[in-house]
């Protein structure tokens, strides 16, 4: 008896110091009693190996690194928790879940402007981009994507310039003509491919290879290292470095999901995340000439192109009534003002 009075008052003790886990959890440090940590599921389109990808298990060190185990990462690539817009739809249900997107798919969820971000030839650096992302315009638009569900985390991400893949040679803006190039499903990226004169075809990034193989679709866009990882120059030769895009993207969770974590694991996501980015920016700049050796030496053929003729054709995108009627006034020299601040 006296040993089971002792080992009861052993337990208390342990339990009042907090060091007791709950269900194999981390400890909560208040001194109350232990939590289990917070589960949190990355998914993306990308393959492994690609620099998001490594990026993206970097982040996952640092969380689990910097909350002494209260978050836990689990990663999911090439589309296993679904497509980008399925993600999306289960980060507003309240579900732990981070992606990856662009401003072309705010815009599909209730903040027009932001898709302005994705029109092309829209930056001429990457200096323009973080500028932008730094502005008083963009802290605005993010705040107005929170209002919607949505919180972006980080947004120093490079993901790359947008280069177009191809069963036929893209040599000239007239080489577009009666092409099927394969988009992400959005309305910005949708248009803006129309109006280089090809026919949009979207589809998950997962269903390119086969849609290419059977002749769904004549090509794609995307930065090198995902047309390279995802094998798909093995059913298209022709790469033209027409550099569309500079995509700059972001990673995103719930607005419900992020007020639900402490201040603690709030500030550890978002510092992270900005470290994880530049991290990525590190393996963007190694791999893009080491990227094009690969492709030369596996038989596509590289393009290079007068892109003044490309970009000529691009700005009749910022007049398209698709966007002026739904953009605030001015919102293109609103932008183009931004993006230039010294």
């Amino acid at each position: 008896m006296k040993k089971r009075v002792l080992a009861l008052c052993a337990l208390a003790v342990l339990i009042a110091a907090g060091t007791v886990w709950a269900g194999g959890g981390a400890q909560s440090g208040t001194g109350d009693q232990a939590v289990k940590p917070v589960v949190i599921q990355i998914g993306y389109e990308n393959n492994p190996g690609e620099p998001v990808d490594l990026a993206i298990h970097e982040w996952k060190r640092l969380i689990e690194e910097r909350s002494k185990g209260t978050m836990r990462v689990e990663i999911f690539p090439s589309s296993q928790l679904g497509s980008k817009n399925e993600i999306i739809d289960q980060m507003l249900a309240g579900m732990g879940v981070i992606t990856l997107a662009d401003g072309a798919f705010y815009a599909d969820r209730g903040v027009p402007d932001l898709g302005i971000t994705f029109g092309p030839y829209l930056f001429a650096t990457w200096d323009e981009a973080w500028k932008l992302t730094k502005s008083d315009w963009w802290k605005g638009q993010l705040k107005l994507l929170e209002d919607k569900g949505l919180k972006i985390l980080t947004a120093n991400w490079v993901y790359g310039d947008r280069h177009t893949l191809a069963k036929r040679p893209i040599r000239q803006v007239s080489d577009f003509r009666g092409l099927k190039i394969r988009v992400p499903n959005n309305l910005i990226q949708v248009k803006g491919m129309e109006v280089m004169g090809a026919t949009p075809t979207p589809l998950p990034l997962g269903d390119v290879y086969t849609a290419l193989q059977q002749g769904v679709i004549d090509g794609l866009e995307n930065p090198l290292p995902v047309l390279y990882n995802g094998k798909f120059h093995e059913v298209a030769k022709y790469l033209t470095l027409d550099a569309h895009v500079k995509n700059f993207t972001t990673w995103l969770c719930g607005t419900a999901f992020f007020n639900s974590l402490t201040a603690e694991q709030q500030a550890i996501l978002t510092q992270t995340g900005d470290e994880a980015g530049l991290f990525n920016n590190r393996l963007q700049d190694n791999l893009a000439a080491e990227t094009l050796a690969k492709f030369k030496a596996e038989g596509v053929e590289i393009i290079e192109i007068d892109i003044l003729p490309f970009q000529n054709q691009a700005k009749q995108f910022y007049s398209l009534p698709d966007f002026t009627s739904r953009w605030s006034p001015g919102l293109f020299d609103t932008v183009s003002r931004a993006k230039a601040v010294n």
